[in-house]
């Protein structure tokens, strides 16, 4: 079959950072790919939908399936899918993702039969058989939804604002250090972004990777994200990356204060926190970080985290609390959502009752955010970063060096408030409201827990995970 791969439009914040090559989508090709099939991709971040209805014109592909990661991109995904379909009734469409293995019966509500199936779970596994079994007019629901460069997958711990745990079933698998380091070695760009949910949770795996790629002689530039006490538990496996090429790291804080911390189950003290950065600055690489801004804050609460921004030399992240599909807080909250509108579950909107004024709240927000803008955009940025810029201007690639001014063009509260009065089309089921019956989060779980065995660690790995999972660390 010939096969088109495509990755939606990319989001608010991809706008100015943050926009990562679909790996997920990558791998997806590639299996079918090896199965025999003729595939292509296109990446909606940096081509138009314009391009994609003119490589489907002349390509005439049998199958086209979606990346359904991102929320926000579920109603750009169906009106693609309705207007691909309705072109060629006979094309074979279907949604893959995280996201999407939430969300798979909205999809399908929402589709009215343009989109055949939603593909929930691990797609590696299943993209094969469900493509044969379309070929073959064959019956989709028996294709189980089954259960980068890619070092592990799953996470351990269960913080209420993510689901990632919900999806691996809190299990975690880690790959041969001798397959990635040959991977690594067939990449040629210079950077590499490690995207494990949480870096080197294993220490031995991580050791054991690291050898291989020095080994190797493999010199590359490392980018990746982990957790504030992983970091200190591992410190001899973080200082060793560093020496083969890490230079950048994502640390989720989410909260500077006790009671935040508590609220997500982020079970390491504020202490341990600062220890952690403080490490990773000693490392010598750069340093960002996460803070969630919930709905409920005030003025006071924006300034004290605005001074926070302003002492410390990191570059600090505003996401905006978000409960989604999938994560505990979506079960559990008890304050009611404000809006049902996939567009909005971007963590750049509020989609929980705000204690300010709505408009406030917004620029309350964008006056936190112009911390990084102010810090490590602009003409800060371009110091640092002369010689990249060049280069790439001489090449006419200029996006790197357009990004750096546009922040104040996206991070607008004025734009932010118009965004809740677009007319909706497509809304989310809502979550099943609260009871005075216990929920069972499990019941969320796209791969059943499998306990233990489930996660490939060795034991004091795994008493660590607890301790710190359960407060007891």
């Amino acid at each position: 079959m010939k096969v088109l791969a495509v990755h939606p439009s990319g989001l608010m914040y991809t706008r100015v950072f943050l926009r990562l090559e679909p790996l997920g989508l990558e791998m997806i090709a590639a299996v079918a790919r090896d199965a025999g099939h003729d595939v292509r991709l296109i990446d909606l971040q940096v081509e138009t939908h314009r391009d994609l209805y003119r490589l489907i014109s002349h390509w005439q592909p049998d199958a086209v399936c979606f990346s359904g990661n991102y929320l926000a991109n579920i109603p750009e995904i169906i009106d693609l899918a309705k207007s691909i379909k309705a072109a060629n009734p006979r094309r074979f469409l279907f949604v893959g993702g995280h996201s999407a293995s939430f969300t798979a019966a909205d999809i399908l509500r929402h589709a009215a039969g343009a989109i055949d199936c939603v593909l929930k779970g691990e797609g590696e596994a299943s993209a094969v058989a469900l493509l044969e079994a379309a070929a073959r007019g064959g019956d989709l629901l028996r294709v189980p939804g089954v259960v980068s460069i890619e070092f592990a997958r799953g996470c351990p711990w269960d913080c209420t604002f993510c689901s990632a745990w919900t999806f691996y079933g809190r299990s975690y698998r880690s790959r041969s250090p001798e397959v990635i380091a040959e991977e690594l070695a067939s990449i040629r760009e210079p950077g590499v972004f490690i995207v494990d949910d949480v870096a080197f949770v294993h220490a031995d795996h991580g050791m054991q990777i690291g050898e291989a790629v020095q080994r190797r002689g493999i010199r590359k530039k490392y980018y990746l994200e982990t957790r504030g006490d992983v970091l200190l538990r591992n410190q001899e496996v973080f200082r060793f990356w560093r020496k083969l090429g890490l230079q950048y790291m994502f640390i989720g804080l989410e909260a500077i204060d006790a009671e935040g911390l508590k609220a997500f189950r982020k079970r390491i003290s504020l202490d341990k926190n600062f220890e952690a950065l403080a490490f990773a600055r000693s490392l010598g690489i750069t340093v960002a970080v996460n803070l969630i801004a919930d709905p409920g804050w005030d003025r006071e609460r924006f300034e004290t985290i605005r001074q926070w921004c302003l002492e410390i030399p990191e570059i600090v992240n505003i996401s905006v609390n978000t409960p989604y599909p999938g994560t505990e807080i979506w079960l559990r909250e008890q304050r009611r959502l404000t809006s049902l509108d996939y567009r909005l579950y971007d963590i750049q909107h509020a989609v929980l009752p705000t204690r300010l004024p709505l408009p406030e709240f917004y620029r309350e927000l964008v006056l936190t955010q112009q911390v990084l803008n102010r810090k490590h955009l602009g003409w800060t940025a371009l110091r640092g970063a002369a010689g990249v810029a060049s280069r790439l201007l001489l090449r006419g690639q200029t996006n790197f060096v357009r990004m750096l001014w546009r922040f104040n063009s996206v991070f607008d509260p004025r734009l932010q408030l118009a965004d809740h009065e677009r007319e909706v089309t497509y809304m989310m089921s809502p979550p099943p409201g609260i009871t005075e019956k216990p929920v069972n989060v499990k019941s969320f779980y796209v791969h059943g827990p499998t306990g233990r065995r489930g996660r490939r660690i060795d034991d004091a790995t795994e008493k660590f995970v607890d301790d710190t999972r359960m407060g007891t660390g």
